[in-house]
């Protein structure tokens, strides 16, 4: 819990930089490096569902460690992809041929012994214990593992498939967004689909009718979400099914929470009291959960409805872009501690305010290396970002490229995902977790008496 919580935020502030240093105007681009990190975090999410069943039905033991085996192995995958040099990204860290040989190594003799004792010692967890129906939430969670593990090995494919098509083709190869948003976005979105049912589910046999009922006002909330949001943006029905999916999630985890405390079936004090006596473990599910929802409203939103534009601007030009108006006043020139900068003043108008941006296109002589600091104004709705590109003479004027990008809801994007981390450290302040889940009582065994005796029988078993 503690590594996949870490992870979680790692990958956000990861996104963050990219989005507000390289000026490419997104926050995910699937590139090999991002896909490194991202790959043990799915992994790991399917391992923290799988050691709930092995917790508290001791079923699925064996499938539990092997998912902890390959967690950990693809943490050390990534960790060879970013250190030696066999993938060209801009988040990778150094181009070392003969250090990226021993991490090989080492990835080579973790696993293969981590799997050695697996085959050798894994019959003995007895995963046969546990047995419950497919309608269960252990069917569910098994559904989670199945498709997060298939969604993680599409990943898989797609950041290795170059490298290895390279390596037997003699040529370059590439696999961009729309393989991953064809192989796995369906896929998630099935587990995103099933994951307010899970928690309503009995352990053993559950009753899918009887959920689907204590869940139809999230489930009519998803429907208006949908049917508004094809309504108003234009007929967009993957966009709109999406905002539906995240509308599901987010109120699905509060239906979840409420039911628990018995919100509207008890008084008031017995309610608080029971808010008080939910196991923080609980709470922490309940506010991951909330994460996942708000972050895919974020992301569906922020994808389906970004406005991108790119203009050469001379001093004092305007152009139009997104229902505002932006003119480049002034571009100056900078100097820096360890660069050289040309800075721009945009002015950016929707006919209500006027807000300033001031990106930058930095050099810096030492590593002879030019680099982009964008200018963003966020708000709630979204943000307004720019980025500052090479001037270049045009029909005998100066003009600079300026890109443009109108980004709805990043802040859910963001804020959902250290939701996540923020319920997984939740749960790790959960006492169950710090001590351990309590043993059950031994019986007592029968002490031996050990004082004379005439008894022969008495006499031989005590010498026995």
């Amino acid at each position: 819990m503690a590594s996949w919580t870490f992870l979680t935020i790692g990958i956000t502030l990861g996104s963050y930089w990219a989005y507000y240093e390289l000026g490419w105007g997104g926050w995910w681009f699937w590139d090999p490096v991002e896909n490194a990190s991202f790959m043990p975090w799915l992994l790991g999410a399917a391992l923290l569902h799988s050691a709930i069943v092995t917790e508290k039905r001791g079923g699925l033991a064996s499938w539990t460690v092997l998912l902890a085996i390959l967690t950990f192995s693809l943490s050390l995958l990534g960790t060879f992809l970013v250190r030696s040099g066999v993938l060209t990204s801009v988040h990778a860290f150094a181009l070392d041929p003969e250090r990226g040989f021993i991490i090989l190594m080492i990835l080579a003799a973790f696993t293969g012994g981590a799997l050695t004792l697996f085959a050798w010692r894994g019959p003995s967890l007895g995963s046969d214990r546990g047995l419950f129906a497919p309608i269960s939430r252990e069917g569910a969670l098994v559904l989670n593992n199945l498709f997060l593990t298939v969604a993680t090995a599409t990943v898989l494919v797609g950041t290795l498939y170059p490298l290895l098509g390279e390596a037997v083709f003699k040529r370059a190869l590439s696999v961009g967004p729309p393989y991953f948003n064809l192989t796995f976005t369906p896929l998630m979105a099935l587990v995103l689909l099933a994951l307010p049912i899970a928690p309503y589910l009995s352990w053993k046999r559950g009753d899918l009718m009887a959920v689907l009922q204590r869940l139809w006002v999230a489930a009519a909330l998803a429907a208006l979400a949908i049917t508004l949001s094809w309504a108003l943006m234009g007929g967009k029905a993957l966009a709109a099914i999406g905002i539906g999916l995240g509308t599901w999630l987010v109120c699905g985890a509060i239906s979840e929470v409420l039911d628990r405390v018995r919100f509207g079936k008890l008084p008031a004090p017995q309610v608080w009291a029971r808010v008080k006596g939910l196991q923080r473990a609980a709470w922490g599910m309940t506010v991951a959960h909330l994460g996942m929802g708000v972050f895919v409203l974020g992301a569906v939103s922020e994808t389906a409805f970004r406005v991108e534009h790119t203009a050469s601007l001379g001093l004092g030009e305007t152009t139009s872009f997104a229902g505002r108006s932006v003119t480049l006043k002034a571009v100056t020139a900078e100097e820096g501690p360890n660069y050289y900068a040309d800075r721009a003043q945009l002015v950016v108008t929707d006919g209500k305010r006027e807000i300033t941006l001031a990106p930058e296109r930095r050099f810096y002589p030492a590593a002879r290396m030019p680099t982009t600091e964008v200018a963003l104004r966020s708000s709630l709705a979204g943000d307004v970002y720019a980025a500052l590109g090479d001037p270049a003479e045009i029909n005998g004027r100066m003009a600079w490229t300026v890109r443009l990008y109108w980004n709805p809801l990043v802040v859910a994007i963001f804020g959902g995902a250290f939701l996540m981390a923020l319920g997984g450290g939740i749960s790790l302040t959960d006492r169950r977790l710090r001590i351990g889940a309590p043993q059950p009582a031994k019986p007592k065994r029968a002490k031996a008496d050990t004082s004379p005796s005439s008894d022969p029988t008495s006499v031989g078993v005590a010498a026995e």
